[in-house]
């Protein structure tokens, strides 16, 4: 059975991408931690993150530096921090989210009721500094 973020890639639900290849798509997360927190998933379906080819795994990590620096740009947070965890969603998935404190990287408090304008509008932040950055072959429309 197809996960929910195969689901999403594949455009059976919705999702805000900031980022789309043949590898891995970014996506913000429905329930941020922080402001502008995007996911890397790689469009395979591997549940841990260790058991993805190291190619993969390699290429999950460039994007992720790449969003990242487009966070710090549009966001403007003291760091960019990392996770990845695996518990959430048996499909791998690179937390990227701008921090100002190891606090922001709690999953207690995630907001689990983020206003729909505010998400829209940082992807569209992000797309366009992706954009800026010249990576506009990776970034969709919307």
């Amino acid at each position: 059975m197809a996960t929910i973020f195969t689901k999403i890639i594949n455009g059976d639900i919705p999702g805000r991408f900031v980022w789309s290849d043949d590898v891995c798509i970014g996506m913000l997360d429905i329930r941020p931690l922080h402001h502008g927190h995007v996911l890397v998933i790689p469009r395979a379906e591997v549940d841990h993150w260790i058991d993805l080819p190291s190619e993969t795994a390699v290429h999950l990590m460039e994007v992720a530096h790449i969003i990242g620096n487009a966070q710090q740009r549009v966001v403007g947070s003291e760091r960019i921090g990392l996770m990845i965890a695996g518990f959430e969603v048996p499909h791998t998935h690179v937390h990227v989210v701008p921090i100002e404190s190891m606090g922001d990287l709690d999953f207690r408090n995630a907001d689990t009721s983020p206003q729909a304008d505010s998400l829209d509008s940082v992807a569209e932040e992000l797309r366009a500094a992706l954009r800026e950055a010249g990576h506009g072959e990776a970034v969709p429309s919307s």
